[in-house]
């Protein structure tokens, strides 16, 4: 029997990547989108084909969320205001989506009686480790409201675990790139240098540039994502899904520019309030329980952005 799995956020970048692989290995999947920064264009495919659905609607709204977990078997749960800027701008607004929202989801899943529910965390919670890689025991130590909102998530589903109200994961997200990313004002940085390039612009660095980050596929994290619904692993385990390896943001630079055939100016600003310093997974805990294995290196991934839309000259 088909199984049924509700993707919040599906519309966005991650999400509807998510979906591919999901609908790739036989899954019917539900999206439920509110479109704020999702595009129903990016899933249009799967709903044309009848492999999926769209429920248009707020994870922060009651009876959208009940509606959208009937007959369901499992839960991947992205939607959330993921942007660390404006997470300091406005934290209220944060807290409200990405805490009322994720709540919402979990008391009512377990009246759906779901088998699964993965939770989309971020690398953030553990702020500026005092020794890397990171690993799933690091402390936490939230430097920004986004930060704040994820860990509290991640000890909201700890919590329901604890209680054996309901089987939930949790997947750490280090830096995630990849195509079909959106340029706006919150992008992650691959993206803006990419769109600088584009635009023959220089390309902006917080800070000195030495700060490290881990770059990880999309496609290696919609593939993870997947591995855990299938997983055996006991409930409530926490699971970091990066590349394991540290890139320079200045290295990054030099090598969007070497890709792109640009050669513009890197001006450096004052780095940005909530920004981490250095970031770098240990996966070793996903390889063994998960089976995740990232197969896309950084540069033959940066590759795929100037493949069938280079930069013109």
């Amino acid at each position: 029997m088909q199984k049924t799995v509700l993707v919040t956020g599906g519309a966005g970048f991650i999400g509807r990547h998510t979906v591919d692989q999901l609908v790739a290995e036989g899954y019917y999947v539900r999206i439920l989108d509110n479109l704020s920064t999702g595009n129903i264009v990016n899933i249009e495919k799967h709903l044309s084909s009848g492999k999926a659905e769209l429920i248009k609607g707020d994870i922060r709204d009651a009876a959208t969320v009940k509606e959208s977990l009937k007959e369901v078997d499992a839960v991947t749960h992205f939607a959330a205001l993921v942007s660390v800027p404006l997470s300091v701008k406005n934290p209220e607004l944060t807290f409200d989506v990405n805490l009322l929202g994720t709540l919402n989801l979990l008391r009512y899943s377990i009246e759906a009686k779901l088998e699964k529910f993965v939770f989309i965390s971020s690398c953030s919670v553990c702020g500026n480790p005092d020794t890397l890689p990171v690993t799933e025991e690091t402390p936490p130590n939230p430097i920004s409201p986004y930060a704040e909102s994820k860990l509290l998530g991640e000890r909201y589903c700890s919590g329901f675990s604890e209680r054996q109200l309901l089987q939930t994961i949790i997947l750490r997200f280090f830096n995630v790139y990849g195509p079909r990313q959106t340029m706006n004002d919150y992008s992650g940085v691959i993206t803006r240098f990419i769109d600088c390039c584009r635009q023959k612009s220089p390309l902006t660095i917080y800070g000195d540039g030495s700060q490290t980050r881990d770059f990880v596929n999309v496609k290696d994290v919609a593939a993870a994502v997947a591995a855990s619904i299938r997983s055996k692993s006991k409930t409530g385990e926490i699971f970091n899904i990066g590349s394991g390896q540290a890139t320079a943001i200045n290295t990054l630079a030099k090598t969007i520019l070497e890709l792109s055939g640009r050669a513009l100016e890197i001006h450096h600003e004052k780095p940005r309030t909530g920004d981490i310093k250095d970031s770098c997974a240990d996966i070793s805990k996903a390889k063994k329980l998960l089976g995740y294995e990232p197969k896309i290196n950084l540069k033959d991934g940066l590759s795929h952005f100037f493949e069938g839309a280079p930069v013109d000259n």
